[in-house]
């Protein structure tokens, strides 16, 4: 086990994808020479070369279109979109092109891509640097779309995405990079968590707490603060945003007869409101209560000095747990 940082261990699970098929090909803004913006690739070009490791024009579609034109020919291309909200030059390729192409040929043309894409708040970044597009996504059939949470996890599905013959989304949350973890670097993919399963944090009785990305680490904070007033919290990471692992988040509101998910994206429209929905549907006669979404607000991503206060904070994913249980709350008031 090697104690490393998010963007390390990220780095790792590239270099290993590296040296394991020639065929991997990492494409991208300053991504080379530079390392990228986070320095997630630093060292990489040098060790393996301009021709594995390309920088590109400042063209999300020609990246994305390129991309598509390698995998074609059987390359595993690995595209940098820089930044959450330089995405949408791309988005015609990725909805209209990448996620297609297997489903229109019956399967003769496989899509093998994978897109980073660092995104989320926390960082101060100015307007177009922070934003949460993953419902975008998450919408369109013909993509997988994951995001990660740990160090383990950061280093282990980069590389099963890679080896994904679908393309794969992953969303990278950017105020996480310098978060540190262990790593099991020897890991066997083949029997590490499936890319597609969600996974139970921390176990409780009382309420389902469905996280992913960035606000899994605040979520287990509120679960501990929590337990400090006896609430028993289940924090689940939900690790692949399409398709979702509805059997783990079903058999723990089966237990719990509460649910609470928490994203920093908009509320309207977002990925909460699907699994609220859904669940809803499938644990329906289980749930002592209606599910609670905790997440941005309906606006554009405000700027630096304001987003902590659209940021879902563990204040607010508490007061979401106080209202599930029926305690006083923001909505209810100190009267309960």
């Amino acid at each position: 086990m090697t104690q490393m940082t998010f963007a390390r261990a990220i780095n790792s699970g590239l270099r290993k994808s590296l040296e394991n098929d020639p065929k991997v090909i990492l494409m991208g803004e300053d991504i080379g020479t530079l390392g990228g913006v986070f320095r997630v690739t630093a060292g990489l070009q040098k060790d393996f070369g301009k021709h594995r490791v390309v920088d590109t024009p400042l063209a999300e579609s020609a990246i994305i279109g390129t991309a598509i034109g390698l995998a074609y020919r059987g390359y595993r291309p690995v595209v940098e979109i820089q930044f959450d909200g330089f995405i949408y030059p791309a988005f015609d390729q990725i909805v209209s092109q990448v996620a297609k192409l297997h489903y229109r040929t019956q399967g003769a043309v496989k899509m093998p891509i994978t897109i980073r894409v660092p995104f989320g708040g926390g960082i101060g970044s100015p307007e177009h640097h922070s934003e949460s597009p993953e419902a975008y996504f998450t919408h369109t059939s013909g993509l997988r779309v994951v995001t990660v949470s740990n160090p383990q996890d950061a280093y282990t599905v980069i590389q099963q995405a890679i080896q994904s013959d679908d393309p794969v989304l992953y969303f990278e949350p950017k105020r996480r990079y310098h978060d540190k973890g262990e790593v099991d670097e020897g890991i066997d993919l083949r029997t590490a968590t499936p890319m597609g399963e969600a996974r139970v944090l921390t176990e409780g009785t009382d309420v389902t707490l469905v996280a992913y990305g960035p606000l899994v680490k605040t979520a287990r904070d509120a679960a501990t603060a929590a337990a400090d007033e006896g609430i028993s919290i289940e924090v689940i990471d939900l690790r692949s945003l399409a398709p979702v692992d509805y059997a783990t988040v079903e058999a723990s509101v089966r237990k719990t007869g509460r649910l609470v998910v928490t994203h920093e994206a908009g509320q309207s429209g977002g990925l909460g409101a699907e699994v609220a929905a859904s669940i809803t549907e499938r644990c329906f006669y289980h749930l002592e209560a209606a599910p609670v979404r905790v997440t941005g607000f309906d606006v554009p991503y405000p700027y630096s000095k304001v987003e902590m206060h659209h940021l879902p904070s563990m204040d607010r994913i508490l007061d979401g747990v106080d209202r599930a249980l029926g305690r006083p709350n923001s909505l209810s008031g100190l009267e309960g």
